[in-house]
């Protein structure tokens, strides 16, 4: 069920339900876009349409930090809890490996994608790695040339947003496979560059203090996640639907 916390309409959802739609998507062979907002997108989506556009006409609209939880309390409308986008990455890869079915990986520095595609074969028996790309590409076409000829059943586009997103829209009618998700830099976690926060601070919603004490350079980042609330408190002020 969709529920609008401001601008964006996400999809009230836990991770088996989001897991499970996009394997159904698979299965009847439908498109299937998965976006993950998070603040940041929010505060970028209010001033640009295109993407806020992308992100409401998506089959799957993810919570993806625990600010979008926060600020759906505050606006009245609570969602069930995050869904983060290496977490969905992760999941869906697991269901994908039981199946037997095909994953494509495209973003990151070069040899990266490479990289994380050897950890998912170590860490999901049944897992087909239909190809890799690296971010770092002028031409669209023949990547899209290359995707479809892998001929994959699901798609990770990590180029940042709203980079991947404005991929997925432009060439979604091109590319023949049924479910894309936007996952941001989750191809580095996958890779094991990049390592998530403990368990504690993830089922604390505190994931982004581990982050920021591990990379101190990302404050400019997190100062998006007070104003992302504070524009809910206005909204709810407003009486904003």
């Amino acid at each position: 069920m969709k529920q609008q916390i401001m601008t964006i309409q996400f999809d009230d959802v836990t991770m088996e339900e989001a897991v499970t739609f996009a394997m159904d998507s698979i299965r009847r062979g439908e498109r299937c876009r998965v976006v993950t907002p998070n603040a940041e997108f929010a505060l970028e989506a209010k001033n640009n349409p295109r993407f806020l556009n992308i992100l409401n006409d998506s089959e799957l609209v993810l919570a993806d930090g625990i600010s979008v939880i926060y600020a759906s309390r505050i606006v009245g409308k609570p969602l069930h809890g995050r869904v983060t986008g290496v977490g969905f990455a992760q999941a869906l890869t697991a269901e994908l490996a039981k199946a037997g079915k095909r994953l494509y990986l495209l973003g990151a520095k070069p040899g990266v994608a490479e990289q994380a595609a050897r950890r998912l074969l170590e860490c999901y028996p049944g897992l087909v790695i239909a190809g890799t790309h690296d971010g770092y590409f002028r031409e669209e076409a023949p990547v899209v040339e290359a995707i479809n000829a892998a001929h994959p059943d699901a798609l990770f586009v990590c180029l940042g947003a709203p980079k991947q997103e404005y991929f997925m829209e432009e060439h979604g009618g091109e590319l023949n496979v049924p479910v894309m998700a936007g996952l941001g830099g989750s191809m580095d976690v996958l890779a094991g560059n990049v390592k998530r926060a403990p368990a504690f601070f993830q089922k604390a919603g505190i994931e982004w203090l581990y982050r920021l004490c591990k990379e101190p350079k990302r404050w400019r980042r997190m100062a998006k996640l007070p104003l992302y609330l504070w524009d809910a408190l206005m909204w709810k002020g407003k009486g904003a639907n």
